[in-house]
């Protein structure tokens, strides 16, 4: 029997956080990536980019 991956519970805190209408835009493919610490494509990043932080130029 092969042994089930458990999502990272960082991740499942930010899915939680992101608004209703981006959640339900997100392919099977995305979520898979996001919950379990995969990396994440593209289209995912596209439609998560305005929830991110900007690392290389933070805000004062």
């Amino acid at each position: 029997m092969r042994e089930q991956k458990k999502p990272d519970p960082i991740r499942i805190a930010i899915v939680k956080a992101l608004p209703r209408d981006i959640k339900e835009n997100l392919t099977i493919d995305e979520m898979n990536a996001l919950l379990y610490d995969e990396v994440l494509p593209d289209s995912l990043m596209e439609k998560i980019k305005d929830y991110l932080a900007d690392f290389d130029s933070p805000k004062e």
